[in-house]
């Protein structure tokens, strides 16, 4: 019955991921668009109204030449059609690069790494054993992703990250999904900082050490750094993990091993005007290894025409992307695309969640659909 409960669950989460998706889909536009900066100019007042944009007179002169840009850069790009993935003018139509990586792709995870020390993993790789991983793998499928949510304008994307992997191993090892708490990270996690940037390895060890998490229903998400409640962190149902294990650096292959037994964390090199843009298909844009951006693999698969892709959970909110996700080039060597495989870990649960009921059975043993 509690598999079931959850699966309607999904369903409905599902349901208002597309609806929401449906309500944040991109304007269309044409080459008659591009004629003239007349029709630019009427094109950015309609992308405006579409998403709700407020721009004061000023501001929306100086971000006109953006806007321009990036809308050249997206036609070109589709016309071109030489690529598997597709690119749309979003809600971040006139932010330039360096604006849209300081304020969505900015977890400085490469930085953080290099300046501090970081949460010790549990030593090993339990999955180092594991031989062939099935073909293909999708955790949303098996009830053990929530519904997509969006990090607004705080750089607390290695909170989602975390909690994305947490939320999944507690609902494959005690057959219930529940939303976990990103803003108790931001606020009570003072090893990292909070909208600007953070560590998920840290974030994990958090967790462990404090108990567990709660829910996001007892802790809301206020996208902004804040005081730690202790009570409202201590409210409602805690999800409690025993640890983490950090994936063999730069290892796809590793990667698979764990993403074919649960979510992962992993971080990427986000800032890119084509991931800014991205629409859907296969992504293989142009990326480097200056992981800025804390997201979740929560499987992967290969296309129809064979391309072996990565099934990327971001937090960027259903209107971004395919619904709130990306399918990232899987087999790119090197790291990784945009470096997906440099630095993955993952929570390790063991211990049941503190309550008086038994735990219920694990979810299953595996995402496979093949």
């Amino acid at each position: 019955m509690a598999l079931l409960a959850n699966k309607r669950l999904l369903l409905v989460a599902l349901v208002v991921v597309v609806s929401a998706a449906e309500l944040c889909r991109a304007i269309p536009f044409d080459e008659r668009d591009l004629a003239s900066d007349e029709a630019l100019w009427d094109l950015y007042e309609r992308w405006q109204a579409h998403h709700g944009v407020q721009r004061h007179h000023g501001e929306k002169g100086r971000r006109f030449g953006t806007f321009k840009e990036n809308v050249h850069f997206i036609h070109a790009h589709n016309k071109r059609g030489d690529r598997p993935y597709r690119l749309r003018l979003n809600r971040f139509g006139d932010m330039g690069r360096e604006e849209f990586r300081s304020t969505f792709a900015d977890s400085r995870i490469n930085d953080l790494r290099r300046q501090s020390s970081h949460a010790a993993a549990v030593p090993g790789f339990m999955y180092a054993g594991v031989g062939d991983v099935p073909r293909s793998v999708d955790w949303r499928q098996a009830g053990a992703v929530t519904a997509v949510k969006d990090q607004g304008k705080c750089g607390s994307c290695w909170a989602f990250s975390t909690v994305v992997a947490v939320e999944g191993i507690n609902a494959i090892r005690t057959g219930s999904l529940v939303s976990l708490s990103e803003q108790e990270l931001i606020d009570c996690d003072k090893e990292e900082s909070g909208c600007q940037g953070g560590l998920m390895e840290d974030a994990f060890e958090f967790i462990r050490s404090h108990s567990g998490i709660t829910t996001e229903a007892a802790y809301p998400y206020r996208a902004a750094n804040g005081t730690c409640d202790s009570v409202r962190s201590r409210r409602g149902r805690v999800v409690v993990i025993d640890g983490h294990q950090m994936v063999p650096a730069g290892s796809e292959d590793a990667l698979a091993k764990a993403v074919a037994h649960q979510p992962v964390s992993v971080a990427i090199d986000a800032g890119g005007q084509a991931f800014q843009f991205y629409s859907d298909g296969v992504f293989t844009g142009d990326c480097g290894t200056d992981l800025d951006h804390g997201v979740a693999a929560v499987g992967y698969g290969v296309s129809d025409d064979g391309t072996a892709y990565w099934v990327v959970k971001n937090s960027w909110g259903p209107g971004w992307g395919e619904g709130g996700y990306i399918r990232m080039l899987r087999g790119a060597g090197d790291g990784g695309l945009c470096g997906i495989a440099m630095e993955a870990s993952f929570p390790i649960k063991t211990s049941p969640n503190p309550a008086h009921k038994p735990p219920r059975r694990a979810l299953i043993s595996t995402a496979s659909s093949q």
